[in-house]
């Protein structure tokens, strides 16, 4: 049993962790007001490197000398944090905040699908198979495509197909992470590190191309692109990591089913969009999807939520 002074700043850290999460798809938008969709990617980066290799520096943590590792590291970086990055701020200029944080849930989902692929030794079971298709059936009513037919407009196709690529990102760079540095000895602060520094070296490489554009740096777009970067790219990674320690991994990893929630409510609260009953309908079948998936509905399972990659929780 936890002593109650540490419970209750468990139970704190894992609330700040649900608003913190569920509101990055907020500070994207308002983030977007000022600069472009690459200039968003970039900036929340370089804050969130910034931010963790002063946390490595005060705690005296040495950085893995192994080349092996920093290339793996290119992979991992590349896929769970520059290109999804960049693709979940593309897509807010397609589709509503609302929308791209009902979307994020779907990481676990495209996981699924790339597990046979990218680790061929775990095939899908039942419960994962049936998890898998009402997770697809999910996504299908959050597009809602018949709203084409009925109303004459429907949700921004190009925005949608951002989104879900984003995703499909989170899932093969956590697989991939699963696969080759699951025995690495990385602990959480070191790997979320690693991870940002080659994530912004990487979206540096890109910028030409990618981070063009009108800069306006109002209070609000500093303020939006700090809370990204210093708060969710750098401070949560403390949190979750002392709520893993706290609760265990299994029970800390909920705070993921949260984060829909929190980026609906912050979008019709704070920009006044719009919320279509099949959007969050949508979002609750691709959740009963994850949790078919892990077994939560069959009797006496034992089975434990697996834990999301630390960068696919945004």
């Amino acid at each position: 049993m936890l002593q109650p002074r540490k419970e209750s700043l468990t139970v704190f850290a894992y609330a700040a962790l649900a608003l913190l999460w569920g509101s990055s798809f907020l500070f994207i938008k308002l983030g977007l007001t000022g600069l472009s969709p690459g200039q968003v990617a970039l900036g929340r980066l370089a804050l969130g490197a910034l931010t963790l290799v002063t946390i490595m520096t005060l705690t005296r943590r040495s950085w893995p000398r192994d080349g092996k590792l920093w290339l793996h590291m290119i992979v991992i970086g590349g896929t769970l944090c520059t290109i999804p990055f960049t693709l979940f701020a593309w897509a807010e200029t397609q589709v509503p905040s609302t929308v791209a944080s009902i979307f994020n849930a779907t990481t676990p989902i495209m996981t699924l699908l790339l597990t046979p692929l990218i680790i061929p030794a775990e095939r899908l079971s039942k419960a994962k198979t049936i998890g898998l298709v009402i997770g697809i059936a999910g996504v299908a009513v959050l597009v809602g495509p018949w709203r084409l037919l009925t109303d004459g407009e429907s949700i921004s196709l190009p925005g949608v197909l951002a989104c879900l690529a984003a995703t499909t990102c989170y899932g093969f760079g956590g697989l991939y992470m699963r696969r080759f540095l699951a025995h690495s000895g990385l602990d959480s602060v070191t790997a979320a590190a690693m991870q940002l520094v080659v994530a912004t070296g990487l979206a540096l490489v890109a910028a030409p191309l990618a981070s063009v554009g009108e800069i306006t740096l109002t209070p609000t777009v500093v303020l939006a692109m700090l809370a990204l970067g210093v708060l969710g790219s750098g401070i949560a990674y403390i949190w979750y990591t002392s709520i893993i320690r706290a609760w265990g991994a299994a029970r800390a990893s909920t705070v993921t089913y949260l984060t829909p929630v929190v980026g609906v409510t912050f979008g019709v609260l704070f920009l006044g969009e719009p919320v279509h009953w099949n959007e969050p309908v949508g979002g609750l079948i691709v959740i009963l999807g994850i949790l078919a998936s892990q077994g939560l509905f069959e009797r006496g399972h034992t089975t434990a939520i697996a834990e999301p990659a630390p960068a696919a929780r945004r």
